[in-house]
């Protein structure tokens, strides 16, 4: 077990099983030595906890804790290209949250997989960061999340 999942379970949280591309691309691809992880969905078990749009059919609250999910996906990912201790520096972040036209809170709903990827990594899990509201997400997800990462 890495470093980084054993910090994640002192938090009760485990690393799913990487979940399967729902289309055309890989989870994760390495380039020399940065990780390029593709969007991420917050499937548990295959399914989607719930479908919609935040602040509509979704809550703040729901769409956080798939956020979280989402972190988690995205280090299942990371851990089928390389070795989870191996990467020092999350660099960047892309959070996309479908949103009810009023909705404000994107950067709030992305500080989920933040959050997850600051427990996991330590100093090495603090990056930039991007939160964005979309009209509509990939299997009428509420949340996405991406990143990009370097290994040492």
């Amino acid at each position: 077990m890495s470093t980084v999942e054993e910090r994640l379970a002192e938090l009760g949280l485990t690393v799913p099983e990487v979940v399967p591309p729902v289309a055309s691309y890989q989870p994760a691809v390495l380039v020399d030595k940065v990780v390029y992880v593709s969007g991420q969905l917050p499937l548990v078990g295959g399914e989607l906890p719930a479908e919609g749009r935040v602040g509509a059919e979704v809550t703040h609250e729901q769409a956080y804790e798939m956020a979280k999910q989402c972190g988690l996906n995205l280090i299942a990912a990371l851990k089928t290209v390389v070795d989870l201790d191996s990467i020092t520096r999350i660099a960047k972040v892309g959070g996309f949250v479908a949103s009810a036209p009023d909705f404000k809170g994107q950067p709030q709903v992305i500080n989920g997989a933040s959050e997850v990827l600051g427990q996991a990594f330590g100093d090495a899990g603090i990056h930039a960061r991007s939160a964005v509201g979309v009209l509509v997400l990939p299997l009428n997800t509420p949340v996405e999340v991406d990143l990009i990462a370097h290994i040492g």
